[in-house]
């Protein structure tokens, strides 16, 4: 069934809108600036963490445990896939990138470095940085609203991607310091493994070599963090050329897009290929 709601969820991504109707956080936010109101839950964040990661992962553990025996589990499989989506990330990636490449390949740098802050919440000193963030920005977002939820879901079902958005939501919600720095931790310690596996698959759909300099001495490195890794992976196994403005500049995102597609298409092929062996 895992395989099935992973199609499921493509499809839902490309040819509906139901994604944007079922990412509604509002009443989780509510409850996260009531937990930061109350002064047990700053004086002791881990209090805040079973709130608002671990009542929720047992309600969703309760609601499968009572579906998963009738019908042979079939009800159980719209609460897979609402989970699953709602667990992606926020907001479309490409649409979002879509001002800035025109500003950028128009040669218009002014526009591009207003696009990036408004759209991106990218910001930096002169071109070739900005567009360096750019790509940054791209190969991160794919890999936390995609890879990670995918790779989690297909290790461990929905309560672990589930957990991973939960955390992703509070490490860039949370207000008390606290309470945001146990969200990072635990969220880097979701990050350790996923994002090594999707850096090992770019050494296999981009430039194998590149990416074994890239990555020889990080690979079990506990303090780099998952977003500096996946980004210099990606940008070696892309060949990513440097920076320049114009039509260049923006195949340079093109080639990373790719190479984020292409990973994709090979998770896919391997989770149906232990689909057909469990």
């Amino acid at each position: 069934m895992s395989f099935l709601v992973l199609l499921l969820v493509l499809w839902v991504e490309k040819f509906s809108a139901w994604r944007s109707m079922i990412q509604q956080d509002g009443p989780w936010l509510r409850l996260l600036a009531k937990a930061e109101r109350q002064a047990d839950f700053i004086e002791s964040p881990w209090l805040a963490m079973v709130l608002l990661v671990v009542l929720p992962l047992v309600a969703l553990a309760l609601l499968l445990t009572l579906l998963e025996p009738l019908a042979y589990g079939w009800l159980a499989l719209p609460v897979h896939l609402l989970v699953v989506i709602y667990s992606l990330g926020r907001g479309d990636l490409q649409a979002a990138l879509g001002p800035f490449r025109d500003s950028w390949r128009r040669g218009d740098s002014e526009a591009a470095y207003l696009v990036a802050r408004r759209d991106l919440a990218v910001e930096a000193d002169e071109e070739g940085a900005l567009l360096q963030s750019v790509q940054g920005h791209l190969v991160w977002q794919a890999y936390q609203s995609f890879f990670a939820v995918i790779f989690w879901y297909a290790l461990l079902g929905p309560l672990a991607a589930l957990a991973y958005r939960l955390f992703a939501l509070m490490t860039e919600h949370a207000e008390q310091a606290v309470l945001r720095e146990r969200a990072v931790q635990l969220r880097h310690a979701f990050d350790w493994l996923p994002v090594r596996v999707l850096a090992a698959s770019f050494a296999l759909v981009g430039n194998f070599a590149a990416v074994s300099r890239a990555l020889l001495h990080e690979l079990l490195s506990w303090d780099i963090s998952a977003a500096q890794l996946v980004i210099n992976v990606g940008r070696a196994a892309s060949e990513t050329p440097a920076p320049v403005i114009g039509e260049d500049g923006v195949s340079s995102l093109d080639g990373l897009w790719q190479l984020l597609v292409r990973a994709a298409v090979l998770w896919y092929a391997l989770f149906a290929v232990w689909t057909l062996f469990l």
